[in-house]
């Protein structure tokens, strides 16, 4: 049976959204917000050529810059201020997540509460900073020595001064979209970080759609492929959706109470795991490890004689981890599983479950509390860990296996992507129905008229 409150989630329409006016405001606020980021993303860094960027962004294509480039909306391209995104961040919240779960000094703090995330949230500001000033330190390093062996020169005045003035600019860059981002998610609706990754991808589309039906009008891509394309975007994103809100719920039953009306009961609960625990953190993981030699040796490359042996080397090892190889797909799928059962152990602790369990009353019936609880969680996550990591392989794994069958680029829609842009939008959406079912609640107390009773 249908609760009150889904009953009244079911009913809402346009007509609440228009009366909620803070509803509105915070959605004016979350557009204005991302409109100041993509006009961000097309401030270039100073003592750059955007015309030799361009040539020098063709010949590296494939390689991490792809993944980087797609989370940027186009900003490493183009090699805005913004070039680097909030990448440095997502890998230092990553980092200080997987520190505060194997060390016992930041693990006390994550126990702490409020304070004790304020101090983790902090050292991962400081470590988004180190990243940003040393990726950054390497980008401009990397255009330089680009523009001394192939004879374009990407920046005007190569030194030291260029490569300190891009690491500052990149740095106030990335912490300005942080800036931004709390800004969202405090006074907006959403999560800051994630609509600016989602703002980013999805502000390819347009040039991916215009493209693709250009191809169509030319003949290059037959319309045959352009719906099948359609097709099976339409099924991944059905398919993330169904398998991002799939749970195994375990029964918790805790011991009888006494109720309001002196009479005995026992309640009842469920413990939540779900079948993607990790999320999108494995398939970063897998490409970021593969894409990162093939983009090394692709700036590499043009110093080193083809015929040396370090010359063939790279030429091997650009061939077999090129996207579509078989090669490739293997590693990228085995890095996926690998992960994905890593990342699940890590955020996951079935001793520290069974023990909160234990100490509240809890128990799973017919298991015993305590090591039991632990070893049942554990057998229980690890076998719904393989249906996750099973999904996630097939839904990152078929847009590679697509681009090297048909040639058609489509990056921003890889599954990575998906992954982010449905959970992003289901996340915000959720949260847009929160704020009418508070306003259409708000609205039957105040026609009720509820009064307290004199004294």
């Amino acid at each position: 049976m249908a609760s009150r409150a889904d009953n009244i989630a079911s009913n809402l329409n346009l007509a609440n959204f228009s009366k909620a006016t803070e509803l509105k405001n915070r959605i004016w606020f979350t557009i204005g917000a991302l409109i100041v980021f993509r006009f961000l993303s097309f401030v270039p860094l100073p003592g750059v050529n955007p015309l030799i960027l361009e040539t020098l962004y063709k010949q590296t294509r494939g390689g991490i810059l792809d993944l980087f480039n797609t989370f940027s909306g186009g900003s490493l391209e183009r090699m805005s201020l913004i070039a680097l995104g909030v990448m440095p961040y997502i890998t230092a919240s990553i980092v200080v997540q997987l520190a505060a779960s194997l060390h016992p000094a930041l693990g006390a703090l994550k126990k702490e509460g409020e304070s004790g995330r304020k101090k983790l949230n902090q050292y991962t500001r400081y470590g988004a900073v180190l990243l940003t000033a040393i990726q950054g330190w390497f980008v401009a390093s990397g255009l330089e020595a680009y523009g001394a062996s192939s004879g374009l020169q990407a920046v005007v005045n190569p030194g030291y001064l260029f490569r300190a003035g891009a690491v500052v600019s990149l740095i106030g860059g990335t912490m300005f979209l942080l800036w931004l981002g709390e800004q969202i998610t405090s006074r907006g609706i959403g999560n800051g970080v994630s609509l600016i990754i989602m703002a980013g991808i999805v502000a390819q589309m347009p040039t991916f759609i215009a493209n693709l039906f250009e191809g169509g009008r030319s003949g290059s891509i037959s319309p045959f492929l352009i719906v099948a394309l359609v097709l099976l975007l339409v099924g991944m994103v059905l398919m993330i959706c169904f398998m991002e809100r799939a749970q195994r719920r375990l029964l918790i039953q805790y011991p009888k109470r006494a109720s309001q009306h002196g009479m005995m009961q026992a309640d009842r609960s469920h413990l939540p795991l779900k079948l993607n625990t990790a999320g999108v953190i494995p398939p970063i993981f897998a490409s970021s490890l593969l894409l990162l030699p093939l983009t090394i040796t692709q700036f590499a490359g043009n110093s080193l004689a083809p015929e040396s042996k370090l010359g063939q080397f790279v030429v091997a090892l650009n061939q077999y981890l090129g996207h579509g190889k078989p090669v490739y797909m293997l590693l990228y799928a085995s890095g996926i599983i690998f992960f994905s059962f890593f990342y699940t152990a890590v955020v996951f602790n079935p001793e520290e479950t069974a023990e909160n369990l234990k100490k509240n009353g809890g128990f799973i019936p017919g298991i015993r509390p305590g090591k039991n609880t632990a070893n049942y969680l554990d057998y229980v996550l690890t076998r719904i860990t393989v249906i996750g990591a099973a999904y996630l392989t097939t839904v990152c794994v078929v847009p590679e296996y697509w681009i090297a069958q048909t040639g058609i680029n489509m990056m921003f829609m890889g599954g990575t992507s998906l992954l982010i842009v449905v959970n992003v939008t289901v996340d915000t959406i959720t949260q847009i129905q929160s704020h009418l079912l508070a306003h259409q609640y708000g609205d039957l107390i105040k026609k009720s008229k509820l009064k307290g009773r004199p004294r």
